[in-house]
């Protein structure tokens, strides 16, 4: 059920509607919009009795909801959401570009991909400090030390740190080491790990599973905000299917499927997506096309002695003529959103 508020309505009014879903044993997710706050309840098995809410003071309508998930959908929050990662945004109208390389190797690969990145303009900066590799003798990332050079990179360079966390000791360091936790594709149906990245500081970068359906995409970030936790960026990154020319197949079509009925961000991964260098900046570019709100694209110094996935990292020179591409786009958008106004 959602409880929307009027325009008017006090602080007091809400915290009053938050207090009577409490004492009837729920759970209250009051989610602040443009024109009106709405709330959202969880914890219910079974529908709510709207009468409880309907005489309270600010409350202008009580709905049922019949949809899987509550707190991701746009019923709760028509507007779009911006998240706030470090000193910037994901989802507030620019475009957002997260670059780095897929693991962090050693402190002058890591350093010479940041330099590229901030350089370049881009706010983010990714690099994998723990990594789930398919096999366990393949490189697994430095750990704590990865994390530790990632906070210098923010230290130097002012780049906000997206990194991966592959359990609770991992998403308390990145707490405290990063700027975002990602949740990768492996564990986007970890429901004990989602549980507790909602009750982390950080916002939370979900990847979509291996071959997760929407819905369960949208019920993996629903678990992540129903601990409280409502800063998720969606991200599309491949799925598993027939076709072999690519390492998965990008689904652009969730894209614009996410944004109908989600306020959440949706960015794109193009790297692994494709799993080949020169797929990533086509892909990339229709990304944005369809309204990805950002890319998260991997760069190497030397992709050929990547210790992780090289075959699709995009050298410097790569990723700046993509970077001015994903420029040339926001002026383009720019200028039509003007003539619009």
């Amino acid at each position: 059920m959602l409880i929307v508020m009027k325009p008017d309505a006090t602080q007091a009014d809400i915290d009053r509607v938050v207090e009577v879903i409490e004492t009837l044993g729920f759970r209250g997710h009051a989610m602040p919009g443009e024109n009106r706050t709405a709330i959202g309840i969880t914890g219910n098995r079974g529908a709510v009795d709207p009468t409880h809410f309907e005489n309270l003071p600010g409350v202008a309508d009580a709905i049922r909801v019949t949809k899987p998930y509550k707190l991701v959908s746009n019923d709760l929050k028509p507007e779009r959401s911006a998240i706030k990662v470090g000193n910037a945004f994901i989802g507030d109208g620019s475009i957002a570009m997260i670059a780095g390389p897929c693991a962090v190797e050693n402190p002058d690969q890591v350093f010479a991909a940041a330099e590229a990145v901030a350089k370049s303009g881009a706010r983010f900066f990714r690099g994998g400090a723990f990594k789930p590799r398919t096999s366990p003798y393949a490189f697994q990332g430095l750990g704590e030390e990865g994390l530790k050079i990632l906070a210098e990179v923010r230290e130097r360079f002012g780049l906000n740190i997206v990194t991966e966390a592959m359990d609770e000791r991992g998403i308390d360091l990145v707490d405290e080491y990063g700027d975002c936790i990602q949740i990768g594709a492996r564990n986007m149906q970890n429901f004990s790990l989602l549980k507790y990245a909602g009750r982390a500081k950080k916002p939370v970068l979900l990847k979509r599973g291996l071959s997760a359906t929407l819905d369960e995409f949208l019920l993996a970030a629903e678990y992540v905000m129903s601990e409280g936790n409502y800063n998720v960026i969606l991200c599309e990154r491949g799925i598993r299917t027939f076709a072999d020319h690519a390492r998965n197949t990008l689904d652009l079509s969730i894209v614009p499927a996410l944004n109908r009925i989600s306020h959440l961000p949706v960015i794109v991964d193009p790297s692994h997506g494709t799993g080949h260098n020169y797929m990533v900046t086509p892909l990339a570019r229709a990304g944005i096309a369809v309204g990805a709100d950002g890319l998260i694209i991997e760069i190497h110094p030397c992709p050929e002695k990547a210790l992780c996935d090289g075959a699709q990292a995009l050298t410097f020179g790569q990723y700046e003529r993509l970077y001015e591409d994903v420029r040339r786009f926001q002026k383009i958008a720019a200028a039509e959103l003007a003539l619009t106004e």
